[in-house]
């Protein structure tokens, strides 16, 4: 969970922003090598927003009804399936961003061993950020437990949470972002923007109710007292 507290804005806000005044020329130059109507490129777009969809919707029916947990005979069993299912979906992800890369031109200026450097650097800061963020959480912790009733007694402050929030996430993102350079593909940096984005939205809807959970917890918790 993230602070709730809002950063302070520059530039007066982006909505005093001349966007006329832009330079997008490098914006325009990706673009010309991206084919948005390519069957790949749509399956891939179609992959990245379904999967964060496909998690809230259930785990939010599941805190709702607790229907998986009845169904599994426990919230432990429940959450591991919910979780082996987001592993399957987010590996069909991958696969499905790496063949819309593969279906389209790579930019020549792309190719370089500074920008493979780079991409290589990125990579592996998200597999840090990944890797890390899961052994902080466990298992259950990373794949939605607490709509499962499985809470934890406090905020986990650890690395790389002492660093950023949603580690998890921009963890992921940075992988896609590094393979994208990578593979000198304008299209894995169109699919890694689409990548952030969703996220976003995600973060935007998870946070308030993963809040909700827990100030429920310590409502709870101070009745008994």
């Amino acid at each position: 969970m993230s602070g709730l507290g809002a950063a302070p804005e520059c530039c007066g806000g982006l909505g005093h922003v001349d966007w006329r005044k832009a330079d997008l020329r490098v914006m325009n130059q990706l673009l010309g090598y991206v084919d948005p109507s390519h069957p790949s490129f749509v399956v891939a777009v179609l992959t990245i927003a379904f999967n964060p969809l496909f998690w809230n919707v259930v785990a939010r029916w599941e805190q709702k009804t607790h229907r998986l947990s009845k169904a599994f005979g426990s919230p432990y069993l429940a959450c591991y399936a919910l979780g082996a299912a987001i592993l399957l979906l987010n590996l069909l992800r991958s696969h499905c961003f790496t063949e819309a890369m593969l279906q389209q031109p790579k930019m020549d200026s792309l190719d370089t061993a500074l920008v493979q450097h780079l991409g290589l650097a990125l990579l592996a800061m998200g597999i840090l950020f990944v890797v890390s963020s899961f052994l902080a959480l466990g298992f259950t912790g990373t794949f939605l437990g607490d709509y499962f009733g499985i809470l934890k007694e406090a905020r986990v402050t650890t690395f790389p949470f002492n660093i950023l929030d949603n580690p998890m996430y921009w963890g992921s993102t940075a992988n896609y972002l590094g393979w994208a350079l990578m593979q000198a593909s304008p299209t894995g940096l169109v699919l890694t923007a689409v990548v952030a984005l969703v996220y976003v939205v995600a973060v935007y809807y998870e946070e308030p109710f993963t809040a909700e959970i827990y100030r429920q917890k310590t409502a709870r918790s101070h009745k008994r007292r």
